[in-house]
C-alpha cells in the first residue's frame, strides 16, 4: 500500500512558523504558566518583553509506532559471528540502557533535557492577554465614522492580475467552450456515425465517404479554434470599501496616592495598571485612558506622571469619583462611549468619607459604565472601604462591580484575569 501525504495547509510556503504557532497552541497550558510567572519577577518597564519559556521533555515526546510483544521476526544482523539460523536470541533485561538525563546517575534509562524556546513580544503578550476582554462592550459611534474596510463585493470584467479569481474564471472559460463548441460536436458525432455506416458498404475511395472526411476535419478544426481562455472569460474579484462603525471605550484608572499606601502596595498597583493599560493599548483600536491620582486631592495626569510622581497626602477616596464624574459629564457622553473604571487602594479611608463613595458609585457612576472594578491592595483583614463597597456588590441590578484583593505581586495575574475574562 502506497500513502501520500498531502500538504494543505494555509500558509505552506512558511512552514517554520505555521509549526512554531501550532507547538505553542499545543503547549499554551505550560506556556501560560511560564508567562504568569515572569510577570511576577518584572519591572514595571519590562513587563512587555519577551521571554524564554522552558517544557519539560517528558512533555514533547510524540507517539510512535513500535512492534508489539511476542511475535515472530526476522532480522538481518550484519557481522553476526554468535548465532546460526534457528538460534534464540534472549531479551536485553529492561532498564539497561544509561541514563543521559538531568540529575544524578541512575540505571533507569535514557531521559531528555528540558526544551527552551524563546517568546517574541508579540507571542508573549498574545498568550499573556489571550481570552480576555472589556466586559459589555456594545454601544457604537455612529457619528464620526472614520475607518472603513474592504468586502467581497462579486467579480468584475476588469482588474489587475493578481486580483484574478481562476475558478470562476475557468468555470465561464468551460461553460463558453460547451456552448460555443456544442453544435459543432453534435455534428461532428452525427457525421462520425454516417461515416461508420458506410464504411461497412462502401470503399475508403468512395467521393461520398471522402466527403464525409473532409466534413468531419472541418468541424473538428472549427472545435479546436474555440480558445481555451478568452479575455471575455476572465473575472477579477470586487472589493469595495464600506464605512466600520468604531466602538469607543474610555478606561478610567483611579489610582491611590495616600501617605497609607507605602512604596510596596504603589508598586503592586502600578504593575496592575501597567498590564491593563498594555491590555488596552494593544486589543482596543479606539480607547482612551484617563488617569487620575489622589490623596486629598484629585488630579488628572498623563502616563508619566501617574506611575512616575512622587506626590503624596492624606486620603479622601470621593474626590477621586467626583473627578471622575465631571470628566464623564463634560467629555465622555455615555450613549456613545462604552466608559470602563479600575480603582486602587489600600481602602484605608476616612470613616465619614467611605459612605460618601458608595453613595457616588451606586448613583452616579454605575449607572453610566459598562462595569466597574475595585482592588483593595492589601494584605491584611479588609478595610471600611471594602466593607461599604461589598454591599454594592450584590445590589447591582446590572451585574457591572466586580472588587478583588491583591496582597502580594503574585497575585496580580489571577485577579487581572479574573477581573477581565472574556465572558458569554
Amino acid at each position: 500500500m502506497t500513502v501520500r501525504i498531502v500538504d494543505r495547509r494555509f500558509d505552506s510556503k512558511h512552514k517554520s512558523s505555521v509549526n512554531r504557532s501550532r507547538f505553542i497552541q499545543r503547549f499554551k497550558g505550560q506556556i501560560r504558566k511560564a508567562v504568569s510567572d515572569a510577570i511576577n519577577k518584572r519591572g514595571l518597564r519590562d513587563l512587555d518583553n519577551g521571554e524564554k519559556i522552558g517544557i519539560p521533555g517528558k512533555d514533547i515526546g510524540e507517539p510512535q509506532f513500535e512492534h508489539g510483544q511476542g511475535g515472530v521476526w526476522e532480522t538481518v544482523r550484519p557481522g553476526n559471528d554468535r548465532f546460526l539460523r534457528g538460534d534464540q536470541v534472549d531479551r536485553p533485561p529492561s532498564g539497561g540502557g544509561a541514563g543521559s538525563g538531568k540529575g544524578q546517575a541512575s540505571k533507569d534509562g535514557e531521559g531528555l533535557d528540558e526544551f527552551v524556546f524563546t517568546l517574541t513580544r508579540d507571542e508573549f503578550l498574545d498568550i499573556f492577554f489571550d481570552e480576555l476582554a472589556l466586559p459589555n462592550l456594545v454601544k457604537q459611534q455612529l457619528a464620526r465614522i472614520d475607518q472603513y474596510r474592504r468586502i467581497r463585493a462579486g467579480f468584475v470584467q476588469t482588474g489587475v492580475p493578481t486580483n484574478i479569481n481562476m475558478g470562476r474564471t475557468m468555470r465561464g472559460a468551460a461553460q463558453r467552450r460547451i456552448a460555443v463548441g456544442g453544435p459543432y460536436a453534435a455534428q461532428l458525432r452525427l457525421l462520425e456515425a454516417t461515416l461508420t455506416e458506410l464504411r461497412l458498404t462502401r470503399p475508403d475511395e468512395d467521393p461520398e465517404v471522402e466527403q464525409l472526411r473532409h466534413d468531419i476535419a472541418r468541424l473538428r478544426a472549427k472545435i479546436e479554434a474555440v480558445p481555451f481562455v478568452d479575455t471575455f472569460d476572465l473575472r477579477y474579484n470586487n472589493r469595495v470599501r464600506v464605512p466600520q462603525p468604531t466602538t469607543q471605550a474610555v478606561m478610567f484608572c483611579l489610582l491611590d496616592v495616600s501617605g497609607s499606601m507605602d512604596e510596596g502596595r504603589k508598586n503592586v498597583a502600578k504593575r496592575f495598571f501597567m498590564l491593563l493599560y498594555l491590555f488596552l493599548t494593544r486589543n482596543y483600536e479606539r480607547i482612551d485612558v484617563v488617569f487620575i491620582r489622589h490623596h486629598t486631592i484629585a488630579t488628572e495626569v498623563d502616563e508619566d506622571d501617574f506611575f512616575t510622581s512622587r506626590e503624596s497626602g492624606g486620603t479622601v477616596v470621593s474626590c477621586a469619583l467626583k473627578l471622575m464624574h465631571e470628566i464623564i459629564a463634560a467629555r465622555y457622553p455615555s450613549h456613545a462611549w462604552n466608559i470602563y473604571g479600575a480603582q486602587a487602594s489600600d481602602g484605608d479611608n476616612w470613616h465619614d468619607d467611605s459612605p460618601r463613595c458608595r453613595t457616588l458609585l451606586e448613583e452616579s457612576l454605575l449607572p453610566l459604565c459598562q462595569f466597574f472594578a475595585y482592588i483593595e491592595i492589601t494584605d491584611g483583614p479588609p478595610q471600611n472601604l471594602w466593607e461599604e463597597y461589598e454591599r454594592l456588590q450584590g445590589s447591582s441590578p446590572r451585574g457591572n462591580f466586580a472588587m478583588q484583593r491583591i496582597g502580594t505581586v503574585a497575585d496580580i495575574y489571577p485577579v487581572f484575569r479574573e477581573l477581565f475574562k472574556r465572558r458569554a
